[in-house]
């Protein structure tokens, strides 16, 4: 597996009870390591470019993802990375 480089700090992570009982516990740790390695996934290249400011900028980061299951899913890192969480789209 390739060796992924963690670009920011991730805090406490904490989940809306909707996503931790929608997405499995293998995925949200898979998209964890996408999220802090800057694969956004299935966002805009508007907010693409807005995360890469907001990496600069210390800014919150958000990344978009869907379950194997077709669940979206997102994961949202506060500006001074004290937290990030996971939230479906509706909540």
């Amino acid at each position: 597996m390739l060796n992924m480089v963690r670009k920011f700090p991730l805090g406490r992570v904490v989940g809306t009870p909707g996503c931790l009982q929608a997405v499995p516990k293998h995925e949200i740790l898979l998209a964890l390591r996408w999220h802090i390695s800057g694969n956004w996934d299935e966002i805009s290249e508007e907010d693409k470019e807005s995360n890469k400011q907001a990496l600069k900028d210390v800014e919150r980061l958000l990344s978009a993802y869907r379950a194997a299951s077709g669940v979206r899913f997102w994961i949202i890192t506060e500006a001074d990375r004290n937290v990030t969480t996971l939230l479906l789209p509706e909540e």
